[in-house]
């Protein structure tokens, strides 16, 4: 186990040296970063945007992963699911290298323009080293003041005729995932995760299973399960988490409808600090 362990900690390295990014489709991509995954949404020969910038100083590595597929072309936007810190945190630097806007749910914009922070992490949920650990992690307001814009009210992405976004709050006020009917592709941000975020262990050996949201930062238990709910009414065939690896097909469809209608015993702590 200590040498597989170790095996599977220096592969994790060298693809965190080399920005590795990965393709889903032909136009959808993903470089999973130490906490969360960044996502690509563009052929390379297109016009493209970002979705999530995972921790503050990872713009460079995202930069590199991002010119690998699309050399020195700027996306068209910067669309964040949330403002977490493992989601807004490179937000502002890759903003200001491309000049080009953040765009956010109105719910959420308070805490990425320096008005309001998260609650602090609760490491009482359990499950892991990642949860004993979310009491330090940070909560304070990110500040886009000056590239943070609020998406339209009608669920159209800017850029992104094909797809729309979900409201899909509960881990946060304004959490939003985003959908694309055509085939069936969800970015699901932390409305649910295909690793148990609370492991650290979960890094290194990511097995593929459809979880609830991360524990130790959802706020709203009730609301986390209406939008799991309401994930599941549409039946994706592909879904990319904002943490693990991405699944498809109809051993996760199952697991997620398991987990909509079971999402009191399978995903709320029994033991939580609210």
């Amino acid at each position: 186990m200590e040498r597989n362990y170790t095996e599977k900690w220096q592969q994790y390295e060298r693809d965190f040296d080399h920005a590795v990014t990965e393709e889903v489709v032909r136009d959808v991509a993903y470089y999973r970063t130490f906490l969360a995954n960044v996502i690509m949404i563009g052929a390379p020969d297109e016009d493209w945007i970002l979705v999530d910038t995972s921790l503050r100083r990872y713009h460079e590595r995202i930069l590199h992963a991002c010119e690998e597929r699309y050399g020195t072309k700027a996306p068209k936007a910067i669309i964040l699911t949330h403002g977490h810190f493992d989601h807004a945190g490179s937000a502002k630097k890759l903003a200001e290298h491309w000049q080009v806007d953040v765009y956010i749910h109105e719910n959420e914009i308070d805490y990425v323009t320096g008005k309001k922070a998260y609650p602090p992490g609760d490491p009482t949920v359990g499950g892991g080293l990642m949860s004993l650990l979310s009491a330090a992690f940070p909560t304070k307001p990110e500040h886009l003041e000056k590239v943070a814009k609020p998406l339209p009210g009608d669920g159209k992405v800017p850029f992104l005729e094909d797809w729309r976004y979900i409201e899909t709050p509960g881990h946060t006020p304004g959490h939003i995932s985003l959908y694309r009917e055509k085939d069936g592709m969800l970015i699901a941000g932390d409305a649910i995760s295909t690793e148990k975020s609370e492991s650290s262990l979960s890094v290194l050996f990511p097995f593929q299973h459809i979880y609830g949201p991360p524990a130790y930062f959802t706020e709203d238990w009730m609301g986390a399960e209406q939008s799991v709910k309401k994930i599941a009414q549409l039946n994706p065939s592909t879904v990319i988490a904002g943490h693990g690896l991405p699944m498809q097909g109809e051993a996760m469809q199952k697991e997620l409808e398991e987990l909509a209608a079971g999402f009191i015993e399978r995903a709320i702590p029994k033991h939580k600090r609210h």
